[in-house]
């Protein structure tokens, strides 16, 4: 059946709705006076009301799929794909859906390219910083370290307990330059794997925010490639972050499973949850991350409410198994 155009379709219900009024006009037992009866103004005035809603009826129909795309264009995030309209019958209403569910195919193509490589110019960038700091800042620091404890245990006794604050204030700066360093580079996810590295960070978390992170971990875990390894350990990072700094939170809690051939990451906390707070910026880069290596990302404060809020949890899923090279 060859497919009738919008042009015509919006034609032929008008031309419906016309003919059926004229047929009216021609064959119905009703006359128009000179001046117009009060009655036959009624019926006139009936009979246009009955042909506008038709008329609008009938558009309303025609019109429905133009409607589901205008409600999917206000609503679409290229952060979470996968979402499509059915494609209906034919014509132009057909093509126009398929036009745009085209688009949006390539869009989320694009996107997630572009954020892949914008993600990967950023890790190379922190293993750069990091790099300097550990290389310039950490043997520098180092030697100043160095420097005044010998000039502490040749000086005099007054001057002596002066040299040694300074090495305590150097030394608590020498280890802070570590910390970020870890931060920017986890250098114990390349050496020792995925859960010591988790294990590593929940650690420092606990002991920096004193929030009480308890850890569940499986034993046999998927073996992963370092670039899954590492979009699941920055999802981690970001998600006690986000508990540490917004969530107003007492208890984490970071789970790493597998589900199948999948490997599932939970962060939650019992803070007082995301309720209809606007996405910011550290979510949509764990979005940004799960996209990447074609992880489902979902954050949701759950239904049972518990003594502090409702909470928030973090789950990532990595889809498949991705073998280490």
């Amino acid at each position: 059946m060859t497919s009738v155009s919008l042009y015509w379709r919006i034609f032929g219900l008008n031309a419906v709705v016309l003919g059926s009024a004229t047929a009216l006009l021609l064959w119905a037992p009703v006359t128009v006076s000179v001046p117009v009866l009060l009655t036959e103004a009624v019926i006139l005035v009936g009979g246009l009301v009955v042909m506008l809603v038709a008329n609008a009826a009938l558009l309303r129909i025609g019109l429905a799929p133009l409607d589901r795309v205008t409600r999917l264009m206000t609503t679409v995030d290229l952060l979470r794909p996968g979402q499509r309209l059915p494609v209906r019958g034919g014509g132009e209403v057909a093509e126009l859906v398929s036009a745009f569910n085209a688009m949006l195919e390539r869009l989320e193509g694009e996107r997630a390219a572009s954020s892949a490589r914008a993600i990967l110019a950023q890790e190379g960038e922190r293993r750069r910083i990091a790099q300097e700091l550990h290389d310039e800042v950490g043997q520098s620091m180092t030697a100043v370290l160095l420097a005044l404890k010998r000039a502490s245990d040749e000086a005099s006794e007054p001057l002596r307990e002066e040299l040694q604050q300074a090495q305590e204030i150097t030394r608590g700066s020498l280890d802070e330059v570590r910390r970020l360093v870890r931060r920017l580079r986890p250098g114990v996810l390349d050496d020792l794997g995925l859960v010591s590295a988790v294990t590593s960070l929940t650690t420092e978390f606990s002991t920096h925010t004193g929030l009480r992170v308890a850890r569940r971990f499986d034993p046999d875990l998927p073996a992963l490639d370092q670039e899954t390894e590492l979009v699941i350990y920055r999802v981690a990072q970001e998600g006690l972050t986000n508990a540490a700094r917004h969530a107003e939170a007492r208890r984490v809690e970071v789970a790493l499973r597998a589900a199948g051939d999948a490997v599932v990451l939970e962060v939650a906390d019992d803070g007082r949850g995301i309720g209809a707070a606007r996405e910011g910026a550290g979510l949509r880069g764990m979005r940004e991350r799960a996209l990447l290596i074609g992880a489902t990302l979902d954050v949701r404060s759950p239904d049972k409410v518990s003594a502090t809020g409702t909470g928030t949890r973090i789950r990532l899923i990595v889809p498949a198994v991705r073998k280490q090279s």
